[in-house]
């Protein structure tokens, strides 16, 4: 193993290679979530639980879009990004427990429920990672 440093390549090249692997796995993670709930209310959820889905599909789209196609305001897409992520997932835990959430009531036998708590919980982890390294490389 070598340790010679190719031409052009520097710490700070690196950082940003890795930064930009955080933003793709996030906006791809943010799709999967966003897809499955369109997927959701495709297969016929309705009512005011589809809608919400509607919305939290629409918006994964358009964060993920933004994840890795802006560089101006990375830090606020990456938060927003987390907080939309996050929320989902609380919903959804919440909505698991006996008092349910809004009178609204799941449960891991419904579709794709386990799926959303893998999606969202790994979804979390990875954006708050991607949170921190824009938050880094905004300080530096």
């Amino acid at each position: 193993m070598s340790s010679e440093r190719r031409a052009g390549d520097s710490p700070a090249a690196g950082g940003r290679r890795s930064l930009l692997a955080w933003r793709v796995a996030s906006a791809l993670l943010l799709l999967a979530m966003g897809g499955i709930h369109l997927y959701l209310v495709i297969s016929g959820t309705g009512g005011l639980l589809g809608a919400l889905f509607v919305v939290n599909a629409l918006g994964s789209l358009v964060l993920a879009v933004a994840m890795v196609g802006l560089h101006r305001r990375l830090l606020l897409t990456s938060v927003l990004s987390l907080l939309l992520m996050a929320g989902t997932l609380l919903a959804l835990v919440i909505a698991l427990t006996p008092a349910g959430l809004f009178g609204l009531r799941s449960s891991l036998s419904y579709q794709l429920a386990p799926t959303s708590l893998v999606v969202e919980s790994v979804g979390v982890l990875v954006l708050a990672v991607t949170a921190v390294l824009v938050f880094r490389e905004r300080a530096d």
